[in-house]
């Protein structure tokens, strides 16, 4: 009896790490895409042009409170904060950690699949959204163009 029930805490434990573990990449890497965006802007002039006039408040969170990260977006220039903020414009909550890498890293964005699967939850406006894909998007199609 004691086997099992050290078998079960070790099952728990283990299911635990890799969901942190899942969260930690996914939080990393979504902070990655943020700050190779802040760079981006300050380097790339024709880039900086989605954000001339944009002001928007964006908080991404996991469900389970292991991820959050906040982008603003005011007078020209884009600040990522690891916590939650208030008057987001739209706040987009992800399942978990994995969710989020699979949203960020699909080569479509879904989000009415994603919203149908229970997988994301947002709250706001969701034009807020579509520009971030489209930011992120654009992002990607210049990546060997920041290496250069």
């Amino acid at each position: 009896m004691p086997n099992l029930i050290t078998q079960q805490a070790q099952k728990k434990l283990w299911e635990q790490w890799q969901k942190s573990f899942s969260s930690e990449v996914a939080e990393e890497f979504l902070q990655t895409l943020l700050t190779l965006m802040q760079f981006a802007f300050v380097v790339n002039p024709e880039y900086r042009q989605n954000i001339k006039y944009f002001e928007g408040r964006y908080q991404f969170c996991s469900k389970d409170g292991q991820v959050a990260i906040a982008a603003i977006f005011h007078d020209g220039r884009m600040e990522v904060m690891e916590k939650k903020i208030n008057q987001a414009n739209i706040a987009i909550t992800f399942r978990d950690g994995k969710t989020l890498l699979n949203f960020i890293l699909a080569p479509r964005q879904d989000i009415l699949g994603s919203m149908l699967r229970h997988d994301v939850v947002t709250e706001g406006n969701l034009n807020y959204l579509y520009k971030f894909g489209f930011m992120a998007k654009q992002l990607q199609l210049m990546m060997p163009q920041l290496s250069q």
